[in-house]
């Protein structure tokens, strides 16, 4: 098998970026999607993309939305989404920018208290509400330049909500489980998540940017773990396609599973 090559970004001396993507690049991404097809991940029922009420108004749910993924740092999906739950029945009208305003923080921090950070996550949301009272005219904003401009908020939560709540992919949400696979895969070489959204960016085509946030985080939460990687159970492992991949004994030959 010819040995997998990583994405090559070149820059000329105009200034002009040209980008090869990795080998193969497009036959793991098409196994991955095919795979997560059949395994279910706490991110399809309880990401951020799941989490607004929709019997709310449009404005209520991209301010949801961004609470979501405010709450979602260092924390798990299920967790995340009971908070929201929580908030959503506990604060009077749901949750809103209105109701987190009139929230005492303490109250608030009490609604989340299961989440990772919690106080630190209470203080941010209750001054990113004044925030967006005061700047933004009550809704949050719809560019990368002013989501980061609120507390808490880094390119990560950027990219993802302007995906979820205003449906426009200017960028990869790239979390600990897409850096940490990509780099499993021999796609890039990548120190930090910011590191790696550039790097895919450079090469992936944008239809595919909204998606591989929820295909990677979904594989990494039931197949590829942090701890304890399923190998002997993926696909990519059985067909020679991850360089990373321990204790298994590949197929030899495509033909036998074609």
């Amino acid at each position: 098998r010819k040995r997998r090559q990583s994405a090559k970004v070149k820059t000329d001396p105009s200034g002009t970026v040209t980008a090869t993507p990795p080998s193969d690049w497009e036959r793991v991404y098409e196994l991955v999607k095919t795979a997560r097809a059949s395994l279910p991940a706490p991110v399809d029922t309880m990401g951020c993309e799941q989490s607004a009420d929709r019997t709310m108004s449009a404005r209520d749910q991209r301010f949801q939305t961004l609470v979501s993924l405010m709450l979602s740092s260092q924390t798990k999906d299920a967790v995340t989404f009971a908070a929201i739950q929580t908030l959503q029945r506990e604060l009077p009208g749901g949750l809103s920018l209105e109701s987190v305003l009139h929230a005492d923080e303490q109250v608030l921090n009490g609604h989340i208290g299961k989440v990772g950070f919690h106080n630190t996550k209470a203080k941010s949301i209750k001054k990113a509400a004044v925030i967006l009272r005061e700047q933004f005219d009550g809704d949050i904003p719809d560019s990368i330049e002013g989501l980061t401009s609120l507390p808490g908020v880094g390119p990560k939560m950027a990219y993802l909500t302007m995906s979820a709540a205003w449906g426009r992919d200017e960028g990869i949400g790239v979390d600990v489980h897409v850096h940490r696979i990509t780099n499993l895969w021999g796609w890039h070489k990548t120190k930090t998540p910011e590191e790696t959204r550039l790097a895919l960016q450079a090469w992936l085509p944008k239809d595919k940017w909204h998606e591989i946030n929820w295909l990677l985080v979904g594989f990494g939460q039931v197949l590829c773990l942090p701890v304890g990687r399923k190998c002997g159970e993926c696909v990519l492992a059985e067909r020679g396609l991850c360089p990373s991949a321990v204790g298994v004994r590949r197929v030899k030959k495509e033909a036998k599973i074609e």
